[in-house]
């Protein structure tokens, strides 16, 4: 049985952006302040302006409108990197090795070297941090383990657990167990 059934496999590409926006956003981040200027919500990990924050965020970034369409990319940046700052914490949520973010999975604890967060986040942590940082990746394919074996008419493999549940792959891949004796 496959544990990560909610983890899909991410076929990613390279964006056009640059990384410029993050290093200018990482520099006034600090002078922000928690409940004054924003808000953070810990349960579901997000971060939002206030309406004082978002005034002083115009004042430091010099523009006269934040929700300016010509300007909604730096909101979406100011936000990542709040939520970066102060909901990913180092040594918890992700490790610094070799001037290199490395996200720490939140259930075994271990590093996943390779994986990245999405939609800016790891960016921003990477400023945050002071490492270089890498461009931006789009999503352009997904599919769980799961629909991915489904494609194939036979599958098989091992496990030990199925013998005691042997409802469980039958729910979820539609296919059903068969015990086979150890060789010896």
């Amino acid at each position: 049985m496959i544990d990560e059934a909610r983890t899909p496999l991410i076929i990613s590409g390279p964006t056009d952006q640059t990384t410029d926006l993050y290093y200018r956003i990482n520099a006034i981040i600090p002078q922000l302040k928690a409940e004054t200027d924003y808000t953070i919500e810990e349960k579901t990990k997000t971060a939002s302006l206030t309406e004082d924050g978002n005034v002083r965020v115009e004042k430091l970034l010099g523009v006269d409108n934040l929700y300016d369409p010509a300007h909604m990319d730096m909101v979406h940046h100011v936000v990542k990197a709040l939520q970066a700052y102060t909901l990913y914490k180092r040594d918890v949520d992700y490790v610094v090795k070799d001037g290199e973010v490395i996200i720490v999975d939140e259930f075994t604890g271990r590093l996943m070297p390779g994986r990245r967060w999405s939609d800016g986040l790891h960016q921003a942590v990477e400023a945050k941090e002071g490492v270089k940082i890498a461009n931006e990746n789009q999503t352009l394919a997904s599919v769980t383990f799961q629909n991915y074996f489904r494609m194939y008419k036979k599958l098989s493999g091992m496990t030990g657990t199925a013998r005691k549940r042997p409802s469980l792959p039958r729910s979820t891949t539609s296919t059903s167990t068969s015990c086979r004796p150890t060789a010896k």
